[in-house]
């Protein structure tokens, strides 16, 4: 996405915004696919980004949903339920008997309780063969170990109303070693293949979760992205050549197609220090391990006249600390950049915002409103898809929202 088409959404809806160039998904989404090959399915974990829902392309066979209101979404938006994974840590009789009802595709079962559960609530609906599988934990708090999961297996014919499919696994995100990701694949294996010879089980269907690391703040972006999946790409190849594999991406998919856009409402120095004030804030802006703000995303900077801005054509750089508009010294967007000589009303762009940062910021404090949503492509140009929400309603005792 160009700056000209960021610089028109800018004056058009202001900021702060969210921008997502759903062009740019499918581009990342088909390329993965492409990658994967034929044997191998692709799974959207919506939790990285619920927005690029509007825009799924084909390529993606299936989302990932692990909550109630992420179900809702995708019944408001009619996402074919058959497409739909339905996981999450906590699930109640409710939550289930809805999912259920909805037609969702598989469910994940992340404990005994969850396996016995979903049985019962098939049964009540009246339904047989509800597929299912079972989430393997890897030392925290997420799924079934060994044991349970085995245990499972073995008692497979209690659960009449289930048909136990097989096995997902999910270890994290942001492994930026493909040794780290081959050897864990090895390990899987392993595992699956104790479950078939000695539990006389048939694994139909495994979804694994690589969790490959997305680069945020050192160049070049998209082409370490792909060295790391071509490295990766053979042990997928071999467990997906083995089994019915689908693969749940979330950040890898969204990430680079995502901007914030935040706008410089102040400048100041002090102590020696040249700080801007923005418009957004760490409410809204989340980068994974940028810790305590040091690390320097890239950033575009688009003049408050709306022209790319001479100075972004300057060879001159100026070090300034940018910071949010929250009453904390913790608002730090980035400690040290080095930018052209800015204006108040000058537009800074965040880039490879795709993935999390609209939906983990820390919104409701200090009652600011959440930032516009904007999609973009080629053929539709752009769509707001939400409006300025102002959190001042939540936050009202008493007030009913």
């Amino acid at each position: 996405m160009i700056t000209k088409e960021l610089r028109e959404i800018g004056k058009q809806y202001g900021t702060p915004a969210f921008v997502f160039d759903t062009d740019a998904f499918a581009s990342q989404a088909e390329w993965i696919d492409g990658i994967l090959g034929e044997q191998i399915s692709l799974c959207y974990s919506i939790k990285a980004n619920p927005f690029l829902l509007a825009a799924l392309p084909s390529c993606i066979k299936h989302v990932e949903v692990c909550s109630p209101g992420e179900l809702a979404i995708c019944e408001r938006l009619h996402i074919p339920p058959e497409m739909i994974i339905y996981s999450g840590v906590n699930k109640g009789m409710e939550d289930i008997t809805r999912a259920l009802r909805y037609g969702v595709g598989i469910v994940t079962a992340e404990s005994v309780q969850h396996v016995c559960m979903v049985n019962e609530a098939a049964k009540q609906l009246g339904m047989q063969q509800v597929p299912m599988i079972l989430r393997l934990s890897n030392g925290n708090q997420f799924g079934m170990d060994e044991k349970d999961l085995a245990e499972v297996i073995d008692k497979r014919d209690q659960y009449a109303a289930l048909d136990i499919m097989g096995v997902h696994y999910y270890t994290g995100t942001q492994k930026k070693k493909a040794d780290q990701v081959n050897k864990e694949i090895r390990v899987f294996t392993e595992f699956l293949t104790q479950l078939e010879q000695e539990h006389h089980y048939t694994i139909s269907h495994v979804e694994y979760g690589p969790g490959l690391a997305v680069e945020y703040f050192n160049e070049p972006f998209a082409e370490k992205d792909k060295q790391l999946l071509g490295e990766v790409a053979e042990a997928l190849h071999e467990l997906g050549g083995r089994y019915h594999l689908t693969i749940e991406m979330g950040r890898f998919l969204a990430s680079s197609c995502g901007y914030y856009l935040t706008s410089v409402a102040d400048l100041k120095n002090n102590g020696g220090t040249e700080y801007v004030i923005c418009d957004g804030g760490i409410n809204q802006l989340k980068y994974y391990g940028q810790t305590m703000a040091m690390q320097v995303p890239e950033i575009t900077v688009i003049a408050k006249d709306g022209q790319l801005s001479e100075a972004e054509k300057e060879t001159q750089r100026y070090g300034y600390t940018l910071c949010g508009s929250l009453c904390t010294t913790a608002d730090l967007l980035v400690r040290k950049a080095e930018l052209p000589k800015l204006q108040i009303g000058d537009t800074l762009v965040f880039h490879r915002c795709g993935a999390y940062t609209v939906t983990e910021g820390i919104g409701l404090f200090l009652s600011r409103a959440l930032p516009v949503v904007v999609l973009y492509s080629g053929q539709n140009g752009a769509r707001l898809v939400r409006k300025p929400y102002h959190t001042d309603l939540w936050n009202t005792p008493g007030l009913e929202v």
